[in-house]
């Protein structure tokens, strides 16, 4: 078994000892009372068949603590996907529409990776206590809409991802726009791209051909990225080559939300069709790593690997896309 931090990656958890949440403004506890002026549409999402597919992996570069450790077939019903994860753009509309206030908001602060915050800011903050985790600042004022906090904004990243979304903000989207988020196993099979058993989304190597084919970290982690695939944090949505079913950004780039609760082993011992996983947990299922992610620390920027976080952690490096039921 390999000797790497292990679940938490690259990430850390909103810690429970911080403070309460800020008032809030009583408009958001019910987005979904509200629905989008395109409720239900598949725009924007590619249809995946039904069928089976080999989920998980026996390489040696699995995480087995993680539950990703072992291949079994699993039979799925079609369902549609989106092709890439949810922008600021649309995050905006929703929150314009609805009036959701973001869990980040309502803590108050969200985690930013320290190369990412100006040095003027780091020079008055102070990195939250996560051991092992040192180069994450909690950030006051940092939210979906401010980035790096206070001073940052999307105005010119609204084709990115929508990031310091947390799962309940991730559903509560949903719920608005009429589709869910996508069970693990979906997100895994549409992944795949219609390949069996390949490492990433487009087949084994990394740089086919020499070419990047996704946002991950290059250089010394956690200290300088060289940015050699064109970016230090997020990159657009739709960026790099697509992969068999037309979906972009499946690793790298951000991570994302899924509907399961996480588990190690409730896959292992569960083979039903189209699984759900586990009724009940503490935290929920992410898939696909970040711009965070590298060899030498965590190398989940891969298909078959898998974390967790708990429903109301939010950081720079999390979003999430949306599925439907076919």
């Amino acid at each position: 078994m390999e000797s790497k931090p292990n679940p938490g990656c690259c990430m850390p958890t909103k810690p429970s000892i911080t403070g309460e949440r800020l008032a809030v403004n009583q408009c958001s506890e019910k987005p979904e009372s509200k629905r989008s002026a395109h409720y239900g549409s598949r725009e924007g999402m590619v249809l995946i068949e039904a069928g089976s597919f080999l989920m998980g992996t026996d390489s040696d570069k699995g995480w087995e603590a993680d539950g990703e450790k072992k291949v079994i077939e699993v039979s799925m019903n079609p369902y549609w996907i989106s092709r890439c994860c949810v922008t600021n753009r649309e995050f905006g509309e929703f929150v314009d529409d609805t009036g959701h206030v973001s869990e980040a908001e309502q803590f108050g602060w969200s985690y930013v990776f320290h190369i990412l915050l100006h040095k003027s800011v780091l020079k008055r903050i102070k990195p939250q206590n996560v051991q092992g985790l040192e180069w994450w600042y909690g950030v006051e004022g940092a939210y979906w809409r401010k980035p790096e906090g206070p001073g940052s904004n999307v105005k010119k990243r609204m084709d990115y991802p929508a990031v310091h979304i947390s799962w309940s903000d991730a559903v509560a989207y949903c719920q608005w726009k009429g589709n869910r988020l996508p069970t693990e196993a979906e997100w895994e099979k549409a992944a795949r791209g219609g390949l069996e058993q390949k490492i990433y989304p487009w087949g084994d190597e990394l740089h086919p051909e020499g070419k990047h084919r996704c946002n991950i970290w290059q250089g010394n982690f956690p200290l300088a990225n060289t940015a050699e695939d064109g970016h230090v944090g997020p990159a657009p949505a739709k960026s790099f080559r697509a992969n068999g079913f037309g979906m972009y950004n499946l690793v790298g780039n951000v991570w994302e939300w899924c509907s399961d609760w996480f588990s190690p082993n409730w896959r292992l011992t569960h083979k039903e069709p189209n699984p759900q996983g586990p009724d009940t947990g503490a935290r929920k299922v992410m898939k696909g790593g970040s711009y965070l992610c590298h060899d030498s620390y965590c190398n989940r920027y891969r298909v078959a690997a898998r974390t967790s976080n708990t429903p109301d952690s939010s950081t720079g490096n999390l979003g999430f896309r949306t599925a439907m039921d076919a």
